[in-house]
């Protein structure tokens, strides 16, 4: 499993997927939302801007992250 840090309460879901470098630019998420298998906590997502926060299991087809808190 690999680990997204924020600095604050929460990562919008698709600012995540831009710091990974999954999508280059918030116009990609809806798109690829569209054609990936997006889960948070085993819930399906199709929010653009879902928070995401500390010890959330972000999965995307299949590959999971999870959100990690650092000061």
């Amino acid at each position: 499993m690999k680990t997204i840090e924020i600095h604050t309460d929460y990562i919008q879901l698709d600012q995540a997927l831009k710091k990974e470098g999954i999508i280059s630019t918030g116009g990609e998420i809806a798109p690829y939302l569209e054609s990936h298998r997006v889960a948070l906590n085993g819930a399906p997502v199709h929010e653009k801007r879902k928070k995401l926060r500390e010890g959330d299991v972000l999965s995307l087809d299949g590959d999971e992250y999870r959100i990690v808190r650092v000061s």
